[in-house]
């Protein structure tokens, strides 16, 4: 199977961060930071040139492309993946220690969550995987059931499970990300998770809470079967939003009758705390 890396170069600020979301909305499957470049990788036959170049002009980065036969994707990650420490948004005691299996557990913080990303998006370190963690540390899991929409690593789930969720269930649509989670929850000896492939929000239960990082576009188009599993009075937690399109998730929410209690931004990036 042969890849394209792409090279991007003279990433500053928040470019980079940007840039990855992008990419990964268009299926690259792989990323390799360094301080201001970064190598993306994605399957020759789907690339789709025309979603490529509609990015490239957004984001005017300079790049070159080349193509390699093979990867080592554990080679990338452990050489990429470090571990990271997000603190009580409100305390600033620190909340979760995100790391990778062959990093050492620390004492530091409240929970240790093990996560191998591979090619599944969402290791804490992201601005909208780190907002939803953030926020999580304020809402009360306990005994509650919970929707996970757009589940990728797995890390939200696992969170809410570590935080007493009493049932989970975590959708995805990409097979990968669903492998890499169940690898994940096992990793974390989670037992209230249950995964579920789907492209929609899927469940015969009403959820006490819901978690939707994804991106604006599935985040709108499934508002109203976000709404509809939703308990009376549920939390809804979204992210994966940009900070330019926040007129836009308001304007949707509203419509739907969601509403919101406060917004959070991080690098660009927004996370929205709801009621339904």
């Amino acid at each position: 199977m042969e890849y394209y890396q792409f090279l991007f170069e003279g990433l500053t600020g928040d470019k980079k961060d940007i840039l990855i979301a992008l990419l990964n909305d268009i299926g690259f499957t792989g990323f390799e930071e360094e301080n201001d470049s970064l190598k993306a990788f994605i399957n020759k036959d789907e690339l789709n040139e025309e979603h490529f170049n509609n990015i490239i002009t957004i984001t005017a980065v300079k790049y070159s492309r080349s193509v390699i036969e093979k990867i080592n994707w554990n080679e990338i990650w452990e050489s990429g993946f470090e571990p990271i420490t997000i603190l009580h948004p409100e305390t600033r005691v620190p909340f979760v220690y995100l790391r990778a299996g062959f990093h050492k557990p620390v004492s530091h913080a409240a929970l240790d969550i093990i996560i191998t990303p591979k090619m599944s998006f969402g290791t804490g370190h992201h601005a909208t995987t780190y907002l939803m963690i953030e926020q999580m540390s304020r809402i009360n899991f306990h005994g509650k059931q919970v929707i996970d929409f757009g589940t990728g690593t797995g890390v939200l789930a696992i969170l809410a499970e570590k935080l007493a969720a009493a049932n989970i269930i975590a959708i995805d649509n990409d097979d990968w990300s669903i492998s890499n989670a169940l690898e994940n929850i096992t990793a974390n000896n989670c037992k209230q998770i249950s995964i579920v492939k789907a492209d929609t929000i899927v469940s015969t239960e009403k959820a006490a809470v819901i978690l939707a990082n994804i991106n604006l576009n599935i985040i709108v188009n499934n508002l109203s079967a976000i709404k509809k599993v939703a308990e009376v009075g549920a939390t809804i937690l979204f992210s994966g939003i940009m900070i330019h399109d926040k007129t836009v998730i308001l304007a949707a929410l509203q419509k739907e009758h969601i509403n919101v209690q406060e917004v959070f931004t991080k690098n660009g990036w927004i996370a929205i705390l709801a009621k339904s």
